[in-house]
């Protein structure tokens, strides 16, 4: 899902662009109202949005979000304005959720993820179904990882080559065959790409990062001891 994030300031753009991924979502930036709007084409599923904005504020565009879309993009505020009076500007506008700065960012996170499931984007099933083997788990709805119950990073691509064989335990892999499965229609990725990726792969399983076995002419798999 991809969650577009409007605010002038490039350091809090830049957090959230961060963390959200390492949530699972593909982000969009803008930095004002004006360069938000081509974006909504992008099939937007959420907007996080500062109210102080330069030209058209977060509020006035909001309205025009409303006006054009309805209620289909859920719209979170983010902003410094914290008086009961622009909290109801704020929902009056069409928020769904209102968030102050300073913010956590996991606080912003599990809003997100809160807004989305109850305007219906996210399913509790789909959150809830998970792909285990062994220490290893993966939340597919939020495309998260989990190792010995804790969340760690993983990159888009290193997230895919991980999925796959989690999904095939204990079988074997070539490298072209995780390019083919993973890139695609771009054959021009080298086998050095897949031996960096899962190198880092393995440093992100820490302890168990022996899991990831590699056989000489067979490839790489995932088994168990």
């Amino acid at each position: 899902m991809k969650i577009l994030v409007v605010d002038d300031e490039s350091d809090i753009r830049e957090i959230l662009k961060f963390n959200l991924e390492k949530a699972g979502f593909e982000v969009l930036e803008a930095d004002s109202a004006e360069d938000a709007k081509p974006l909504l084409a992008q099939d937007v599923s959420l907007i996080l949005l500062d109210i102080m904005l330069p030209g058209v504020s977060g509020v006035e565009f909001s309205k025009i979000v409303r006006a054009k879309y309805g209620n289909a993009i859920p719209i979170v505020f983010l902003t410094a304005k914290t008086t009961e009076e622009d909290l109801l500007e704020g929902f009056d506008a069409g928020g769904d959720d209102y968030i102050c700065k300073p913010f956590s960012v996991k606080e912003v996170v599990a809003r997100v993820k809160a807004v989305l499931k109850r305007c219906g984007f996210v399913s509790e099933s789909a959150e809830s179904n998970r792909l285990c083997f062994g220490p290893l788990s993966v939340a597919m709805g939020s495309k998260t990882v989990f190792v010995d119950g804790k969340e760690v990073y993983f990159p888009k691509k290193e997230y895919e080559i991980l999925v796959l064989l989690m999904a095939h335990p204990n079988t074997y892999f070539q490298r072209s065959d995780l390019i083919a499965e993973v890139w695609k229609d771009a054959p021009y990725v080298l086998d050095r790409t897949i031996d960096v990726h899962i190198a880092r792969i393995r440093n992100r399983l820490g302890v168990y990062r022996e899991m990831l076995k590699n056989k000489t002419g067979f490839g790489y798999c995932i088994e168990l001891k």
